[in-house]
């Protein structure tokens, strides 16, 4: 039996390394990457949406970003809606955009369109008040590279319908680090499969989406409620046979903020994980089965193997040390620190674990900016 138990757990770490391998190579060679097209003499005008709720501390640092945009301003229409904040978050924004030189709203969310909820309706009513061809949705946690608007015009590509730049997380401390790890490894493999062809996802901080394919689907206020309402409009707009467009390039690099804690880092989490599950069957079982390998640790060890179980480990930190390498080259950031690499298991162990037992026991409800969604 101990012998099965090893043989099973010792060719899972094998599969597994062997498939990180292959993603890293296909990170490294861009096999599939898209190739941008020639945007017109006559730039066209954009709309900029930025969902807020209680955001006076991070707005003035989003809308810093905004103005720094290497894009005419006058061809720029900036939406924020304000979602029934409680803090300065108008007087903050309105601080912020003092003198801008292209088009900014402000929008009180007073009531709700259609099925759409929470950041979903608050969308909704700004992508009726916006009046251009392209809408570009972003988060008042983000800061926008200069380059942001011209890049992602460049990939929307007649018939295509979305385009999502790539976020990365920094900031300072440990726990932000494993944060930006983590997120950089996560969207290296989603990059990799939509380079293929295949659709997993899409990024609600880092956006775009034609005026025609939202028209398509016919806006958020007509999708069935979903607490990640960017995937069900990634999904809506192709299932209305519109192509999209995943980009892992320094000039669609925005930078989000981590989350300030564990707890919220937990309810963060709770929330995707929720939304998860209008994935693809697939895609699913994929994950679980990718999430592994700590079980298949634990089965070198039962099966009396320390010395392989401590290699497995050596093998896993290793290579994820690569591929984190390659990514963060890809993206123009600095690789990732040794240590940063060697915590980041401990880290992910512990918030796998922690997920795990509180789907499994505890509350069902979602909690979002202080607004609760069962």
């Amino acid at each position: 039996m101990l012998s099965i138990l090893f043989y099973v757990s010792a060719a899972y770490c094998l599969l597994w390394l062997a498939w990180l391998a292959y993603v890293t190579w296909r990170l490294a060679r861009r096999t599939g990457a898209p190739a941008p097209v020639a945007l017109p003499a006559s730039l066209p005008r954009v709309s900029i949406l930025i969902a807020a709720r209680n955001e006076a501390a991070a707005l003035p640092r989003c809308l810093a970003s905004v103005r720094a945009l290497a894009y005419p301003p006058q061809l720029l229409e900036v939406l924020l809606g304000d979602d029934a904040s409680t803090d300065a978050t108008r007087a903050v924004a309105e601080a912020a955009m003092l003198g801008f030189g292209g088009a900014f709203q402000i929008i009180p969310i007073t009531d709700t369109l259609g099925a759409a909820r929470g950041k979903a309706n608050v969308l909704a009513h700004l992508a009726r008040r916006a009046t251009t061809d392209y809408l570009l949705i972003t988060d008042a946690d983000i800061a926008l590279p200069p380059t942001w608007v011209p890049s992602m015009l460049a990939h929307a590509a007649p018939g295509v319908g979305t385009v999502t730049g790539l976020t990365v997380v920094q900031g300072p401390g440990w726990l932000a680090r494993c944060q930006g790890l983590d997120w950089l490894l996560s969207l290296a493999s989603m990059q990799v499969a939509t380079d293929a062809g295949q659709p997993i996802t899409a990024m609600g901080n880092n956006m775009l989406v034609t005026r025609a394919a939202y028209r398509a689907t016919g806006g958020y206020e007509a999708l069935p409620f979903s607490i990640t309402e960017d995937f069900a409009l990634f999904e809506a707009v192709n299932a209305q046979g519109y192509g999209f467009r995943q980009l892992f390039e320094p000039a669609v690099r925005a930078a989000s903020l981590p989350a300030g804690s564990w707890a919220a880092l937990l309810r963060q989490r709770l929330r995707w994980m929720r939304g998860a599950a209008a994935l693809p069957r697939k895609v699913q079982v994929s994950l679980v089965l990718f999430s592994g390998y700590w079980l298949a640790v634990v089965g070198l060890l039962l099966a009396s193997r320390p010395a392989w179980a401590l290699g497995a480990m050596a093998l896993k930190i290793a290579a994820q040390g690569l591929m984190a390498g390659v990514a963060a080259r890809r993206a123009g950031l600095p690789p990732p620190a040794g240590l940063v690499v060697v915590g980041y298991e401990f880290f992910s162990l512990a918030l796998l674990t922690d997920l795990t037992l509180r789907r499994m026991f505890g509350p069902k409800r979602v909690d979002w900016k202080g607004r609760v969604y069962q």
